[in-house]
């Protein structure tokens, strides 16, 4: 599993718009994203780069990821 530390997450159509990034990478993806904490976690196989730089194309700068 992979913790991205997301800016701008503010709503539900947030996450959706990430987990659709997500996915374009890995269609078998798991996202779960809390907003408050702008984190979002990912179960998958895919390239860590990869998925980062998806998230960051819908428009979530990425903090950091662990």
């Amino acid at each position: 599993m992979i913790q991205f530390q997301v800016e701008g997450m503010s709503c539900n159509h947030c996450v959706g718009a990430i987990t659709r990034a997500v996915q374009g990478v890995d269609p078998a993806a798991r996202v779960t994203a809390d907003v408050p904490a702008q984190s979002v976690k990912v179960e998958s196989g895919a390239d860590v780069q990869a998925l980062r730089a998806a998230i960051e194309e819908a428009g979530y700068p990425v903090k950091s990821a662990a």
